[in-house]
């Protein structure tokens, strides 16, 4: 089954809306909305990395307003345990038998705020689900359900007390973004409701998480051509054969790309993927799976260096015509 025009418009009408009623509480950042619509979408985790005050909190609230489904917070502390975050196991005197008592990662949408501040044995915990959507406790699995979207948020300015995410954890996330601050105007219109403490309260849920999973399927069935294909292909091989890199985009990276690019491409209203959709999600999707050669780094050369160098390298093939 492959996505019609029809159904492509559908989406992206729906796309559209969703993205107008977290703007009613995330003022002027359509692009990041959209990136981690997508994300959720494309049934995949986002990393918010941004300064203090930005709204990072805020655009999990809403999303999770918007969706008609369960939402948690958990607030990311060095004494933070994983059984906090997965569940624990507790012998229940009166039955004589135990029961597992979920933790806060089985909801629909989980904010992991300041995730870097807990101990890497802690981050740990959200790699299986983050993976797999479920829990493994005492040897017994337990399914987190569907839609299932990690929102995790970090500080990069403040390092003292932080504990740098693995490489095996950032690749568990489809995309890496900020928000930024907002241009004048919108900072005006922020400010005019500043007595307002809590904008996401007052949205309305828009989608089910039944309608979400229907989308998700809907958009993995957006075609892809071969040559579209080959293209993200020799850009994740050429992230690996830079001279400044230590590890490149790994076969998880690519997939990630082909699946974001299928519900990105649907939300602008196309059944098929274009080139211009891979070097749009390049940055977003790719540049934390990078890992940098020390003496390149210290040279000055960033990931986002190796992106431009590797865009520019690779020739892009010819977009297909709408059909």
């Amino acid at each position: 089954m492959t996505m019609t025009p029809e159904q492509a418009a559908w989406f992206q009408g729906t796309f559209s809306r969703l993205i107008d009623n977290i703007d009613q509480a995330v003022m002027g950042k359509r692009e990041v909305v959209g990136l981690v619509l997508a994300a959720m979408l494309a049934e995949g985790h986002v990393l918010l990395e941004d300064a203090p005050g930005t709204g990072k909190t805020s655009l999990a609230k809403a999303l999770a307003a918007t969706v008609q489904g369960t939402s948690s917070r958990i607030q990311f502390t060095p004494d933070l345990l994983p059984s906090d975050v997965t569940g624990v196991t507790i012998y229940d005197q009166a039955q004589h038998r135990f029961e597992f008592h979920r933790g806060p990662v089985f909801a629909s949408i989980v904010l992991a705020d300041e995730i870097n501040r807990a101990s890497p044995k802690t981050q740990s915990a959200l790699l299986e689900v983050m993976e797999e959507s479920r829990v493994t406790v005492d040897g017994t699995p337990h399914a987190v359900g569907r839609p299932f979207l990690v929102i995790a948020t970090q500080n990069p300015i403040e390092q003292a007390g932080t504990y740098k995410l693995p490489e095996a954890q950032l690749d568990r996330f489809l995309i890496k973004t900020s928000i930024g601050y907002p241009d004048l105007a919108v900072a005006e219109r922020i400010l005019a409701g500043a007595s307002d403490r809590n904008p996401s309260a007052r949205l309305s849920a828009l989608i089910t998480t039944g309608a979400v999973a229907d989308m998700a399927d809907l958009g993995a069935t957006v075609h892809v051509e071969p040559a579209v294909l080959r293209y993200a292909a020799q850009l994740a091989e050429a992230t690996r054969d830079d001279p400044a890199t230590r590890l490149g985009v790994s076969v998880r990276g690519s997939l990630a790309m082909i699946r974001i690019a299928k519900v990105w491409a649907a939300s602008h209203g196309r059944h098929y993927v274009t080139p211009d959709d891979i070097k749009h999600l390049v940055r977003p999707t790719w540049t934390h799976r990078l890992v940098l050669d020390p003496e390149a780094e210290f040279s000055g050369t960033t990931a986002e260096t190796v992106i431009s160098r590797v865009i520019e390298g690779v020739t892009a093939p010819q977009a297909r015509s709408a059909a």
